[in-house]
C-alpha cells in the first residue's frame, strides 16, 4: 500500500506592512517672511542698480554748470535748466550727428531684415546640400568678435575709396548671424502643416514667408530689431576709426565732442546730449520689450 505525499499549501500573501509616515515639519512663518524680505531687497537693489545711472544722468542734464561740477554731487537741481538741451543741440553740428545716426541705423536694420529673413526661412524649411555646414558657418560668424575684422575691413573700405562716407558704417553691419540663428529657431517651431496647406493653395514661397511666417514671428523679429538698434545706435569705435569729418560722424561721437568749454567740462551739457541719445533706445525698447520673453521661450533658448 503506497502512501501519497500531501501537496504543500501556499499561504495567501497578506497586506503589505504599513510604512512609517515621515512627518515634514512645517516651515516656520518667520522663515517665510525673512525669505520674502530678502527677495524683495534683492529685487530693489537690482532695480536701483539699473535705474540709478539713468536718473543721475537726467538730474545732471537739468543742473547748472556749477551744480554739475560741485562736490558732493547735487542730486536734485534747484531750478531745472531745460535750456541745457537747447544748448547741447545747438553746440556744433549736433543735428548732423543725429541725422547720420538715424540714416546709418535705419539702413542697417532694413538691409539686415531683407537678408536674414530669407536666410532663416531657407535653413528652417528647406533641405539642401551642405545645409548643416553652411549653418555652422553662420554660427561661427556669430562667435567671431568684430574686433578681429577691423583691420581687414578698414583696408577694404580704403581700397574702395569709401572712407569719409556713411557706407563703411553700413556695409560691415549688413549681415546679422544672431538674427539668422534666432529666426531659424523660431521658424522651426511653426508647424510644417501650415506651410504645406499654403502650398496646396498655390501660395508662392515668398508669400508663405512674408504673409505667414513673418507675422507669426513678430516676437523674434522685435528682439532682433531691438538688439541691432541698440548696438548700432550706440556704436562709437568703428565710426571713429572710419571717419574724421563731422559731416559723416554719428551721434555718440558728437556727444564726445561736447566736453570742453573754456577749459571746463560742461557735464550738464554732455548729459543733456546723452539723454537725447538714450531716448530713441527707450522708445524702441518700450515697443519691443513685451515680445522678447516670448521670442526666447519659443526659440528654445534657455
Amino acid at each position: 500500500m503506497s502512501v501519497g505525499l500531501a501537496a504543500p499549501v501556499l499561504a495567501e500573501p497578506g497586506p503589505p506592512a504599513p510604512q512609517p509616515e515621515v512627518s515634514i515639519p512645517p516651515r516656520r512663518p518667520w522663515a517665510q517672511r525673512i525669505g520674502r524680505v530678502l527677495a524683495a531687497v534683492l529685487k530693489v537693489a537690482l532695480l536701483a542698480g539699473f535705474i540709478a545711472p539713468f536718473l543721475w544722468m537726467l538730474s545732471t542734464s537739468l543742473q547748472t554748470s556749477a551744480e554739475s561740477s560741485s562736490f558732493p554731487i547735487t542730486l536734485i537741481p534747484e531750478v531745472p535748466q531745460f535750456g541745457n538741451y537747447v544748448e547741447a543741440m545747438t553746440s556744433g553740428p549736433f543735428l548732423t550727428y543725429f541725422r547720420n545716426s538715424v540714416i546709418v541705423t535705419v539702413s542697417i536694420l532694413v538691409i539686415q531684415l531683407a537678408l536674414m529673413i530669407p536666410a532663416a526661412y531657407a535653413f528652417a524649411v528647406y533641405d539642401f546640400r551642405f545645409k548643416n555646414i553652411l549653418f555652422g558657418m553662420v554660427l561661427l560668424a556669430f562667435m567671431i568678435p568684430g574686433q578681429v575684422t577691423f583691420i581687414p575691413v578698414y583696408l577694404m573700405m580704403a581700397e574702395w575709396g569709401l572712407i569719409q562716407t556713411l557706407l563703411p558704417q553700413i556695409i560691415p553691419a549688413m549681415t546679422n548671424a544672431f538674427g539668422v540663428f534666432l529666426l531659424r529657431q523660431y521658424f522651426m517651431q511653426i508647424p510644417r502643416e501650415i506651410i504645406e496647406a499654403a502650398r496646396l493653395d498655390n501660395a508662392s514661397e515668398w508669400r508663405i514667408m512674408l504673409r505667414i511666417m513673418v507675422p507669426m514671428s513678430i516676437p523674434a523679429l522685435a528682439t532682433v530689431v531691438l538688439f541691432s538698434f541698440v548696438s548700432h545706435w550706440n556704436d562709437y569705435f568703428w565710426p571713429l576709426v572710419m571717419t574724421d569729418s563731422a559731416a559723416v560722424r554719428p551721434l555718440p561721437i558728437g556727444i564726445a565732442m561736447l566736453r570742453e568749454s573754456e577749459g571746463i567740462s560742461q557735464w550738464n551739457i554732455i548729459m543733456a546730449g546723452n539723454v537725447v541719445l538714450v531716448v530713441p533706445i527707450l522708445i524702441v525698447y518700450f515697443f519691443a520689450a513685451k515680445h522678447i520673453i516670448r521670442a526666447f521661450a519659443y526659440s528654445g533658448i534657455k
